[in-house]
């Protein structure tokens, strides 16, 4: 790795990095040979400081040097011959001519320290890493298949689309699929941060890494091993890793310039300083300056953070697209939030049923789902849900275009459509009042008499409140942009807590309104990866909330939350902006040490060794606080609990003489 620093980053060489990095500390090659080029140099200062300078002593300088030396030299020659230039360069010419003026001791100890920050290096960077890849552990090493009517035990590779993997309790489930029989609770919680298992059922899609609960299940595979949700996500991720943020193109900015610069420096100092005094003199300081001016710690400062961030963040359910998207993330200071699938569930249920005189509930809803039974419409889903039961359907249905539905029930003619279209009748001031606690009414009428009014609602999810409460302390400002209506936007924002709402808008509208907030601050969209397409264009910052196998959102978006818990984002926002910190403070750090030991180099204060202690002391500090990174703290614990089950209350409502229906309006039928 040692060319890595300076010059940003380089191409690997053939078999200069394994895939997974050492896992111990003692396993990297130039920390082995440090310690081992370390033992050489202490024995070789002991014996001269025990008797004296001595041959033996010396040969023990050089063996270190050369056990250290080879960490970085060789790996450095073969890049200049490709014409790259980095810190191995400047360290392996000061050490060279260090060995000319004849300081082997100096030359040793300025190898064997370099040996050691670059496998600390080496070590920090795998392990951040790994802490991304680790999602892959998460997959078991067997499942179970069904195979010619046998159950047998195979690896997660040797599954096949289409194939009936067994899951057993509290196994993990090897691969993505579709549960065909059994019920259970998934915990999901090592892949979307969510500590609440989750209920599913026939129909329900799960994922590689999550734990069965106590249900046995039958799931359909539908992604094999190496394309599954979890090897998708890393993928991403590892491939994102090159997008980098103004904090990275700072660092490679200065560093770029910076070694061959150092390298003109110092040949001048050389020159000059030989012709106006001692030769001998000024090569050493010029030597000493060429190290003191080495930038490896400002070009490792960011990678490392960003590596610990991502991963980090990867373990408590957020996707970060690299350093680009998390420097972003932490710059954020307005959010745009989306309404359907966001702030609510993005699932409508049927909240109250309003009956007119001498009609039960029961009947208003089998009116309504015998209506709506082959309808893909949202809002059908909820009143079929609500029905509970198994409907005839009707005859002759017709869907009148933004208006409702007209069939045949029992040879009677019905109608199910919105306020306008049917007239409330007796039922005006139910209708008046779920609309104004933002329900969708839905009448139904048989023979030309309402039956009743059914409120369909989107339910806001249960930490809503919270998230946006939280939003707004941390110094965030929160507007809702919603294509529904004012008055159902209106409410749900008050019950949320927002009071900067945008309703009736169209795709181009929230772009718009986007473009708007972004000239007053920075500001990210927050919707579904897939709708909100071109409002999460034109954010700062698109995120995707609930994108657990939704490959576009997770292929889209900047920063996608992989579970359905809220509060990630606030969790995620914090994450950000202390890892926008902690990159800001390591390039700081990286160039007031540079800045302040080259005067020091130059008048001759510190020496080749001095210089090497603390430029070398300096890249680790860097590299142990970019690894801080990957440490996270808890904000709002994502509990990721469920609402219960919407109650359904019946409101009978006095029989009062009503007004003829009339084909006026037109229905409204948003989610």
């Amino acid at each position: 790795m040692s060319d890595a620093c300076g010059c940003g980053p380089d191409e690997p060489l053939a078999g200069e990095h394994e895939d997974r990095g050492p896992e111990k500390l003692w396993q990297v090659t130039e920390i082995r040979a440090a310690v081992i080029a370390g033992l050489l140099l202490l024995a070789g200062l002991i014996l001269d400081w025990t008797a004296g300078p001595h041959a033996a002593g010396s040969a023990l300088s050089v063996l270190a040097l050369l056990v250290a030396g080879y960490t970085f030299v060789p790996s450095t020659l073969r890049r200049l011959v490709r014409g790259r230039i980095g810190v191995g360069t400047l360290m392996t010419i000061a050490a060279a001519g260090a060995v000319i003026l004849g300081q082997i001791e100096e030359a040793a100890m300025l190898a064997f320290l370099f040996a050691i920050s670059e496998g600390l290096e080496e070590y920090s960077v795998a392990r951040t890493r790994r802490g991304l890849r680790s999602l892959l552990s998460l997959v078991p090493s067997t499942a179970s298949v069904l195979r010619g009517g046998r159950e047998l035990r195979v690896e997660p590779d040797d599954l096949r689309l289409g194939e009936v993997m067994i899951v057993r309790p509290g196994e993990r489930i090897a691969t993505d699929g579709t549960i065909r029989t059994g019920r259970t609770a998934l915990d999901n919680s090592a892949i979307t941060g969510e500590s609440v298992p989750v209920e599913a059922g026939p129909g329900d899609e799960v994922y590689a890494g999550s734990i069965n609960g106590s249900g046995a299940l039958e799931v359909t595979v539908t992604a094999e091993a190496r394309d599954n949700s979890l090897a998708r996500i890393v993928r991403i991720v590892e491939a994102e890793q090159s997008r980098k943020g103004e904090a990275q193109r700072l660092a490679d900015t200065v560093a770029r310039p910076l070694v061959p610069g150092i390298l003109v420096a110092a040949a001048l100092i050389a020159v000059v300083g030989s012709l106006l005094g001692d030769p001998q003199v000024w090569i050493e300081r010029a030597l000493v300056v060429l190290v003191a001016a080495s930038p490896c710690a400002l070009a490792i400062s960011v990678p490392v953070t960003v590596y610990a961030a991502v991963g980090a963040a990867s373990r408590f359910g957020v996707l970060v697209k690299g350093g680009a998207a998390l420097e972003a993330l932490g710059r954020i200071r307005g959010i745009a939030l989306d309404k359907t699938g966001t702030l609510t569930r993005g699932r409508p249920a049927v909240v109250e049923i309003a009956t007119a005189d001498g009609v039960s509930g029961a009947e208003v809803l089998a009116v309504a789902a015998a209506l709506e039974a082959r309808s893909e419409h949202p809002l059908a889903a909820a009143i079929l849900d609500a029905a509970g039961h198994e409907v005839p359907a009707a005859r002759e249905v017709t869907a009148v275009t933004g208006a409702g539905l007209t069939g045949l029930l029992d040879g009677r003619s019905v109608r199910l459509g919105r306020p306008g279209w049917i007239r409330p009748g007796p039922l005006a001031s139910d209708v008046e009042r779920m609309q104004h606690h933002g329900s969708t009414a839905v009448l139904v009428e048989r023979e030309g008499e309402v039956l009743g009014a059914i409120a369909v609602r989107d339910e806001p999810r249960p930490e809503a409140a919270e998230v946006v409460a939280a939003l707004r302390r941390d110094g965030y400002r929160v507007a809702m942009l919603t294509g529904d209506n004012g008055r159902t936007a209106r409410a749900l924002a008050a019950e949320v807590g927002l009071d900067d709402v945008h309703a009736d808008l169209r795709p181009e509208d929230k772009a718009r309104i986007v473009t708007r907030l972004r000239a007053e601050r920075a500001t990210a969209m927050v919707g579904d990866g897939v709708n909100d397409a071109p409002a999460l264009a034109t954010a700062d910052l698109g995120i995707a909330m609930g994108a657990m196998g939704n490959d576009v959102a997770i292929e889209t978006a900047d920063v996608a939350l992989l579970g359905e818990d809220l509060r990630h984002l606030p969790r995620a926002l914090q994450h950000a902006r202390r890892s926008r910190r902690i990159m800001l403070q390591n390039i700081g750090l990286s160039l007031a040490i540079i800045i302040g030991l080259v005067p020091l180099a130059l008048a001759g204060v510190l020496g080749l060794a001095a210089v090497v202690l603390v430029h070398e002391l300096a890249e680790i500090l860097v590299i142990a606080n970019g690894v801080r990174a990957g440490r996270t703290r808890r904000g709002l614990s994502p509990g990721g609990a469920t609402a219960p089950a919407p109650r359904v209350r019946y409101r009978p409502a006095p029989r009062r003489p009503g007004r003829p229906a009339g084909p006026t309006g037109s229905r409204a039928r948003s989610a």
